[in-house]
């Protein structure tokens, strides 16, 4: 089988994307060909092109019809509905246990632009470019995708809907029901009211997260959190964060969650943790350089700081979770989508980055 697809294609980082004709590879025997309705635009999406051998296919958050499937695929059929999330490798040892975002692999399935065996999915005039990232690349009019990363979709839902929860979402979400399991009553902090900040926030209400502080730089943002749940919010250019926190919690919070990147705003999310409190980060300041840091605060509060990847998630069993609260109505993460036709990415990036949209997510067919 030679398909083609049209492609957002990037030549050079944070460039714009133009569209040309992809030629796919051939499907192997675990590898589904899925006709892409809509896809997610992710923070990663940017820090990919500063990674990754150019030029590329990006977007991995994609939801769709199944067109055809490899011989040994048996989860899902043509015809099917699914969304695509994270890629995990079936054979280390976290995968082996149940703990797919421990994969050994991520990295090199998320970020290598090949096969995990060093093969493309992709050419373009007739030359092979960086694709299969996060093993989709939905930036385009049909993916290929490994059988174990796809989680089909049951009942009737919008792609729209679908393409926004399979990264950012789930990691919020995640971060609060799976890695930090917060209590009724137990004190947490989001840094960052983003996409994953206020997946947080409305995972932290669903679980009785007191206080649920939200914490930005954008006061429209910090009044949607307040919406959304929040019981407190603090705008970061007032200032003294982590003691106007401490005013609300004397003691300190259980549990924070930094999800903006700055460097400051994890010095506060440490800071203002309560003695055997836990600090997660979902992406690193400075990403891949080193910076300032001084260990003395986990130290004398006995506390934890974690990396956390796709918030603990396995998304054959929570991505279905999320869609089943948000039908109940207790996870509105619609609030947070702006839809952009698929030709107008650059016009959805360019809005991303300037904080005007939360959740981008592209209609594509």
């Amino acid at each position: 089988m030679v398909a083609t697809t049209t492609a957002a294609v990037v030549h050079e980082p944070q460039g714009q994307f133009t569209f040309e004709t992809i030629e796919l590879d051939d499907l192997r025997s675990n590898e589904i060909l899925v006709r892409n309705q809509a896809s997610g635009i992710c923070h990663t999406d940017f820090v990919a092109q500063n990674l990754m051998k150019l030029p590329i296919v990006l977007g991995h958050e994609g939801a769709g019809i199944v067109e055809a499937v490899g011989s040994r695929v048996s989860r899902v059929k043509p015809g099917d509905q699914v969304m695509i999330s994270y890629p995990w490798c079936g054979n280390c040892c976290g995968c082996l246990k149940g703990q797919p975002y421990f994969c050994d692999r991520h990295i090199s399935l998320g970020f290598g632009g090949t096969r995990l065996d060093g093969s493309h999915t992709m050419k373009l005039d007739g030359k092979s470019i960086s694709g299969a990232f996060f093993q989709q690349s939905s930036f385009a009019t049909h993916s290929i995708a490994v059988e174990r990363n796809v989680v089909p979709a049951i009942g009737d839902w919008a792609a729209e809907m679908l393409a926004a929860i399979p990264c950012g979402v789930q990691t919020g979400a995640g971060s609060i029901l799976n890695t930090f399991q917060v209590g009724l009553k137990e004190g947490l902090g989001v840094f960052g009211a983003g996409t994953v900040g206020l997946s947080a926030v409305m995972a932290g209400k669903l679980v009785g997260a007191s206080p649920l502080i939200a914490i930005d730089l954008v006061e429209e943002r910090l009044n949607l959190a307040l919406e959304l749940g929040a019981t407190h919010v603090l705008n970061a250019k007032d200032g003294r964060v982590a003691e106007r926190i401490k005013e609300i919690a004397p003691d300190g919070v259980r549990y924070t969650l930094e999800t903006s990147g700055n460097e400051q705003a994890l010095n506060d999310a440490i800071d203002c943790l309560s003695t055997g409190g836990e600090c997660g980060m979902v992406i690193a300041p400075h990403f891949g350089e080193k910076y300032p840091f001084s260990p003395t605060q986990i130290f004398k509060r006995a506390a934890n700081l974690r990396g956390i990847i796709q918030g603990s998630s396995v998304p054959n069993t929570f991505l279905p979770t999320l869609l089943e609260l948000n039908r109940q109505g207790c996870f509105p993460f619609e609030r947070l989508i702006t839809v952009y036709d698929f030709q107008d990415i650059n016009k959805a990036v360019e809005d991303t980055k300037a904080g005007k949209a939360i959740k981008p997510v592209l209609k594509i067919s």
